[in-house]
């Protein structure tokens, strides 16, 4: 089911999809119970906005271990291989990502709710980098990628990987900011833009 709903534009002549799925499944009108606090169309606009911060936090961690799933797997030959390249081709800024520092347990994680870790590893080590080593980072990065299966490879895949996990780690970071965002702060912020 896809969730098609825009907080705060209130149409109520018009069910959104989320509304209608609630009163199909739950066999009830919108307004039930009547004369009560808490309707269906409210439980509606609460489960969207909730649904919305997590499953776009989420997205961005599951995309972040895709792009490491594209990477050798630690602990093969490969692996062990490329990692090495990777530590130092990065330098110290590496020692961020490398799987004997970083491990599993850091993407086992994000399905315990810490969904901060891994994004927080890779700004670090992107920030880190100095402009040389992050074109050897790339160089590393793109020698391994399956051009087979990807369509890119050499540095320009590395570069394309890098930025992608840079911007999907800027995406959790933003996303994990709304969790500390209480109503008055979103409130300031329209009111701000509102005199701007």
């Amino acid at each position: 089911m896809i969730v098609n709903r825009r907080i705060g534009s209130e149409q109520p002549d018009e069910y959104d999809e989320l509304e209608q799925h609630l009163t199909q499944k739950l066999n009830v009108p919108l307004d039930w119970p009547e004369d009560s606090g808490l309707t269906v169309s409210h439980v509606a606009t609460i489960a969207a906005a909730a649904t919305c911060d997590t499953a776009y936090s989420q997205a961005a961690n599951g995309h972040l271990i895709d792009l490491f799933a594209a990477l050798p797997l630690p602990g093969t030959a490969v692996g062990q291989s490329f990692w090495k390249r990777i530590g130092d081709a990065g330098g110290s800024a590496a020692m961020t990502i490398d799987p004997a520092n970083m491990g599993g347990p850091f993407f086992d994680r994000i399905h315990d709710g810490n969904e901060g870790g891994i994004a927080s590893r890779v700004l670090s080590f992107l920030e880190e980098l100095t402009p040389s080593q992050r074109t050897a980072v790339a160089e590393v990065i793109g020698s391994v990628l399956d051009y087979g299966t990807i369509g890119v490879s050499g540095r320009y895949g590395g570069e394309l990987w890098l930025r992608d996990a840079e911007m999907s780690a800027w995406r959790v970071a933003l996303a994990r900011r709304r969790e500390f965002e209480t109503s008055q702060n979103r409130e300031r912020f329209f009111e701000a833009w509102r005199r701007a």
